[in-house]
């Protein structure tokens, strides 16, 4: 039997032939959308595990075991001289973690005699109550001598048990928990005076070593400061530097090596600017290590070949005929450039500039250089105080070993994620309201 090949086919069969070539270009046009489907498709199953996995281990921590004590504000512990009309220091040198044991052991009805029972109430108050019963007698000391119902907050490891990241079916030698402590957490929980709250600290404490005290307050007010920095210096730099190269500069090799310099910048790793910044801001002017001010002079660098970049796209896309008219009714160069084109332009520079300082915000490579990885307590008061930031607290509590940490690491990284969520969202509803059609 003869094989009949599609050039053989006589004229009469040229409609057959195109009928064939339409079914592959078809059949090509269906491969290509399910590749593309499928890209899509496992880029998005990507993005939900690493979400899943982050919402799922860092949820806990934005609630924060709490146990409701009988604090009696004894005058033996507090004050056992009396010299606090005298020297009120002596309220805030007294041991005020005693006090909460002592309230503790009266809630389980401990005996304080009971040498094993009090050992094991070791650890189950936050060594934290002892700012917080302080703070309460240094501001009212009439409290001395009373008893009050106080909140406190449960030690790291009772906290994990409570919300159930110890696994309490292993062995008591392999936990951090024992057998009896378990049985006073089911006991008070039992009674409705130790249960799970909103942990507000999260948003208001500063680094600590106890995972219950810590917060990402202090790391928030120093991205604050950073990107106060980093905008008060990108934004017009960026702006001034776009127009004069898009509007008023001419063509000539200067112009071109700056043009491929700045497209050149946009792509070098983020840990040179830090070096940059080392070299420059720290060794040779002097400025203070681990200051909002030094972080926002180097990310703004970071930053600025992409405002640049943006801006100038943003000035092209501004139809010609804008600048023309202009001049046609006898602006000067400058008012068509200021008065005209600047304003339409003007959603695509803020879109560029939130875009790239939400880049810089999650930049934590430069920040470690110029040594932004201090154990920062107190809140910054201004843009030389020595403060840390959001992905450096990340970088700093994903290193410690502690479970508490582990989820302050991962509800840290939600925070952040909100805030590059906040920003971007920000960037679409400006190009959304100012945008104009041509």
């Amino acid at each position: 039997m003869t094989d009949v090949t599609l050039d053989s086919l006589p004229v009469a069969t040229a409609p057959a032939r195109r009928d064939i070539g339409i079914r592959k270009r078809y059949a090509a046009e269906r491969r290509f959308r399910f590749y593309g489907l499928a890209a899509i498709s496992v880029g998005l199953i990507f993005l939900a595990v690493m979400l899943v996995t982050i919402v799922g281990k860092g949820y806990t921590s934005f609630m924060q075991t709490s146990i409701l004590l009988p604090i009696t504000f004894d005058a033996k512990v507090i004050d056992p001289q009396n010299k606090r009309e005298t020297d009120p220091s002596v309220l805030i040198k007294a041991n005020y973690p005693n006090l909460a044991r002592d309230a503790l052991a009266t809630r389980l009805g401990i005996s304080k005699d009971d040498k094993p029972q009090i050992a094991a109430l070791k650890g189950f108050v936050s060594d934290g109550v002892r700012v917080q019963l302080r703070d309460m007698v240094v501001a009212d000391p009439s409290l001395i001598g009373q008893t009050r119902d106080v909140w406190v907050l449960a030690g790291a490891n009772i906290d994990s048990a409570f919300k159930g990241q110890i696994d309490l079916d292993v062995a008591e030698g392999n936990r951090k928990v024992s057998d009896r402590q378990v049985g006073f957490i089911d006991k008070l929980r039992d009674e409705g005076v130790m249960e799970g709250k909103f942990n507000t600290g999260l948003f208001t404490y500063g680094a600590s070593s106890r995972p219950e005290t810590s917060g990402v307050g202090v790391a928030i007010i120093g991205s604050f400061y950073m990107m106060l920095i980093v905008l008060l210096l990108a934004l017009p730099i960026g702006v001034a530097a776009s127009i004069y190269l898009e509007e008023f500069a001419k063509k000539s090799r200067l112009t071109d090596i700056i043009e491929v310099n700045i497209n050149n910048l946009a792509a070098v790793p983020s840990i040179v600017f830090g070096l940059l910044g080392l070299a420059i801001f720290l060794n040779f002017f002097g400025l203070p290590r681990s200051a909002p001010l030094v972080g926002g002079l180097v990310l703004a660098l970071l930053v600025l070949p992409t405002i640049i970049i943006a801006s100038r796209a943003a000035l092209k896309a501004v139809p010609p005929s804008i600048r023309e008219a202009a001049l046609g009714v006898g602006a000067s160069k400058q008012q068509a450039v200021f008065h005209h084109v600047l304003p339409l332009a003007m959603p695509g520079i803020l879109t560029g500039t939130i875009i790239g300082m939400a880049h810089a915000l999650g930049e934590t490579a430069p920040l470690l250089l110029i040594g932004m990885v201090a154990f920062i307590v107190d809140v910054p008061h201004g843009v030389t105080d020595a403060a840390t930031v959001l992905p450096v607290q990340i970088f700093l509590w994903s290193d410690l070993p502690e479970v508490g940490f582990q989820a302050k690491t991962s509800a840290a990284i939600i925070v952040l994620l909100a805030f590059l969520l906040i920003m971007n969202g920000a960037a679409i509803l400006l190009r959304k309201r100012f945008e104009r059609r041509w």
